[in-house]
């Protein structure tokens, strides 16, 4: 995985922006802290951070080859999983490599087919290729958006880079934020609504689009949707076809030149990742695979069930770890690390995010890195599968609008009035519903209450799913960390797609298909296990440590939270520990506590970027 930038400019002369270059490149380090490298002209700037996973040497950026007289020039985040066919298909067409990298395969595919390599891709990327003869650029985001890809127009130029802070590096692009990027923070916060960068004027490459910026402008094309059509597989051949994709993603995932290892928590759907890959590992002599598992001190002590969290990891983390003879680590974390790193997450993300969620991850990741450089993990497979709890309670089945996003009307009302005048939440989140539901590719002559399940689906694929990811992708690649997700191999998720919810939940389970496809891989008891969302705390001193923080923002009247909040209703709320907010105001894991701590990032992230309201 890497970090890459670029700015293209019709008026400016690039090469002599040297400073404001290296800053734009130097601020990704942390994505690629292996090697960096630039490609400069008058008109095209691209940069390049690099974290070495496969051919060290090879795989070298910015990576050009000639067409003809024509330069092409490529910087790519990512991985591609089928680059061996891709490779073997471009010899034949008479290529020849100078490396066994999958940055070359992907340029060279370019070079063969153009923008259309990126319909033959299997995998995570993030990349653009600057063509020299023809002044233009062209730039792709993978199909699920496991990789980010943010961009702006500045007048003559044109900006982009993995991550807002690239962007922000450049003296053309001001922190600044109107009415529509308070609703994102304040309303859909921490989601996000695809597309949008927060800071005005700046976009996001949405997941499965492309786009090509020449002297005419920018153009945007998506080369990748959810198709609907009807199901032909019987039960026992959906059944066999699952396992057939989640298996064969979990082996093409393993390929790496670095230590790979798995994060596991004793679900379902971490624990059929480490059950492919121990057995793969297996059967390539690559000896055990290492896995990882996290917790917080004295979390046993407090846990205590519920809806969203019926039971702990640790009894299945310890029989999958026997089972299938890895090698285990569980990284425990204490209450001061956690709200210490609330900083380091908000950075990371460069907005508000998911708080201790985030910070845990984060800490997670930096003690998984130590001892290896790729992990896979079970992100998405709830948004493919439909595992929520929310799919199956009949009043968010019936809710008509997003049902992690909750208690908007309580939340408005701890706003200032010249905020909710200006945001106005309630009508931002029907706003951004209906866009959604829009979207949805219909299935015509579905039953009724098929239909709304696919809207259901739909919501967490393209509105839930993107948050997991960011979350997954800035905390890893913070540390230099990269993170594989099986779950989102695009072939999967459009076939499980068309499967009807009833099959889905075959045998009146969640995920039911999964787990029949899954009985000759786990054990019984791990099939069986009910949905448990990635552990937070429940230490009690947490709690404590935000009020007290919040407090002190509070009682600072240079905070520039402030003018937007209602500071008496806050103050009642930090008095009463945020109860009114439990168990969960946004998704399954955010309650009390992390109302508090994600009103502290709100606050350090306007201090710290200077972000100005326009």
């Amino acid at each position: 995985m890497c970090g890459i930038a670029g700015w293209i400019d019709w008026k400016k002369d690039l090469t002599l922006e040297g400073d404001v270059l290296e800053s734009m490149r130097e601020v990704l380090a942390h994505r690629g802290p292996d090697d960096s490298g630039s490609w400069i002209s008058p008109t095209a700037a691209l940069l390049h951070r690099r974290l070495t996973v496969i051919d060290p040497e090879g795989g070298r950026q910015p990576m050009v080859r000639q067409r003809g007289g024509d330069s092409c020039v490529i910087v790519y985040n990512g991985e591609l999983y089928n680059t061996e066919e891709l490779r073997r298909e471009l010899v034949s067409r008479g290529h020849r490599f100078k490396s066994y990298s999958d940055t070359e395969v992907l340029l060279v595919s370019y070079l063969e087919w153009g923008e259309h390599c990126v319909e033959r891709l299997n995998g995570i990327f993030a990349f653009a290729v600057w063509d020299e003869e023809r002044r233009s650029l062209f730039m792709a985001r993978d199909f699920l958006g496991v990789k980010p890809l943010f961009y702006t127009q500045r007048g003559s130029g044109f900006l982009f880079g993995s991550e807002l802070k690239a962007l922000l590096a450049n003296p053309l692009v001001a922190p600044e934020i109107d009415a529509q990027g308070l609703a994102e923070v304040f309303v859909m916060g921490p989601a996000r609504t695809p597309g949008l960068g927060v800071f005005r004027g700046v976009h996001e490459l949405r997941p499965g689009w492309c786009l090509t910026h020449d002297s005419r402008g920018s153009r945007t094309r998506q080369f990748w949707r959810l198709e609907s059509y009807p199901h032909p597989d019987s039960l026992e051949k959906t059944t066999g076809r699952v396992r057939e994709l989640i298996q064969d993603a979990v082996e093409r995932q393993l390929v790496a030149d670095v230590p790979v290892c798995a994060l596991l928590s004793g679900g379902l759907d971490s624990s059929a990742i480490t059950a492919f890959a121990s057995l793969e590992f297996r059967r390539g002599g690559q000896g055990t695979l290492r896995t990882f598992s996290v917790d917080y001190v004295d979390n046993s002590r407090y846990f205590r069930p519920n809806q969203f969290q019926p039971n702990s990891d640790t009894v299945y983390i310890d029989q999958m770890t026997r089972g299938f003879d890895t090698s285990h680590k569980n990284i425990v974390f204490d209450t001061p690390e956690l709200v210490e790193s609330l900083g380091t997450a908000l950075r990371s993300r460069d907005l508000p995010g998911m708080v201790d969620i985030d910070s845990s991850l984060y800490l997670f990741c930096r003690e998984i890195k130590r001892e290896a450089t790729v992990a896979l993990s079970g992100e998405s497979a709830d948004e493919v599968f439909g595992g929520y709890p929310w799919f199956f309670r009949p009043e968010d089945v019936s809710s008509d609008t997003f049902p992690w996003i909750r208690m908007v009307s309580e939340r408005a009302g701890l706003l200032s009035p010249d905020l909710v005048g200006m945001i106005r939440p309630e009508q931002y989140v029907r706003k951004r519903y209906l866009e959604a539901l829009e979207e949805v590719p219909r299935l015509p002559g579905e039953d009724p209450g098929e239909a709304r399940m696919r809207e259901m689906l739909y919501l967490n694929l393209t509105r839930f799913m993107p948050i997991l990811l960011d979350r997954k992708d800035r905390m890893s690649m913070a540390v230099g960390l990269e993170v594989r997700v099986p779950f989102c191999d695009h072939r999967l998720v459009q076939y499980v797609w068309n499967i009807p919810w009833s099959m889905k939940t075959v045998d009146q389970r969640e995920k039911g298909i999964m787990r029949r496809a899954l009985r000759d891989t786990l054990p019984q008891e791990i099939v069986e296990r009910r949905k448990s969302p990635y552990p937070k705390t429940h230490n009690p001193s947490y709690l404590k440590a935000v009020q007290d923080q919040m407090q002190e923002v509070l009682d600072d009247p240079s905070s520039p939270l402030l003018p937007l909040i209602d500071q008496r209703a806050v103050r009642e709320v930090v008095r009463s520990g945020a109860a009114g907010f439990d168990p969960a105001w946004f998704s399954q894991l955010l309650g009390g506590a992390q109302y508090l701590a994600y009103l502290l990032q709100v606050d350090t992230w306007l201090r710290e970027y200077r972000v100005r309201i326009v």
